[in-house]
């Protein structure tokens, strides 16, 4: 855990000095180096007055680095495209078992000819477009601002029933990280 270099940009960010940090939390300047050079474990107490004078919840300190916000620009996306139809997925992020995507399906385009089905869960947005969506027997047609959500282990299928492309957002949840989900 590197609480203390978190501890030295936070206050180096604020343009906040060791010597005030020092003042105003009573804590001494050598603590302070040795808490920042990761030479010391400061206790909970000691970090919950760090946190309290750098503005910053506590939890934030103890986080690791692949546990803090991940951010994926735009010219970043990993952009696949599903089947022969051409259905462009965009991953816009993900965290843990956690992935957003933003999928694109052509006019008249489906998800394949046959239902399919993989771990997880599904949340869907309609960004714009109309899609049918089938599990089982329930089939729906859904429009801009409608959502849906189904578990993705019972076989699915999504066709973009209208002459323009359409688009959805989809948060996609699993136990553990997958890749090639739709």
């Amino acid at each position: 855990m590197d609480i203390g270099s978190t501890v030295r940009s936070i206050r180096k960010r604020k343009k906040i000095t060791i010597a005030k940090m020092s003042e105003r939390t009573g804590l001494s300047k050598g603590f302070i180096s040795n808490m920042e050079n990761n030479n010391t474990s400061p206790s909970i107490n000691t970090l919950q007055t760090v946190a309290q004078f750098l503005g910053i919840p506590l939890p934030y300190l103890l986080l690791e680095k692949e546990q803090r916000m991940r951010v994926v620009r735009k010219n970043e996306r990993e952009i696949t495209t599903h089947n022969k139809q051409n259905i462009l997925v965009e991953r816009l992020t993900s965290k843990g078992g956690l992935t957003l995507k933003r999928v694109t399906i052509p006019p008249h385009t489906s998800t394949g000819d046959e239902p399919h089905a993989h771990e997880g869960e599904e949340s869907h947005l309609v960004l714009s477009g109309t899609i049918l969506a089938e599990q089982g027997e329930d089939s729906v047609i859904l429009e801009e601002g409608d959502s849906f959500s189904w578990n993705a282990s019972v076989p699915h299928y999504v066709k973009n029933i209208g002459d323009e492309p359409a688009v959805a957002l989809i948060a996609v949840y699993t136990e553990r990280e997958l890749d090639d989900l739709l």
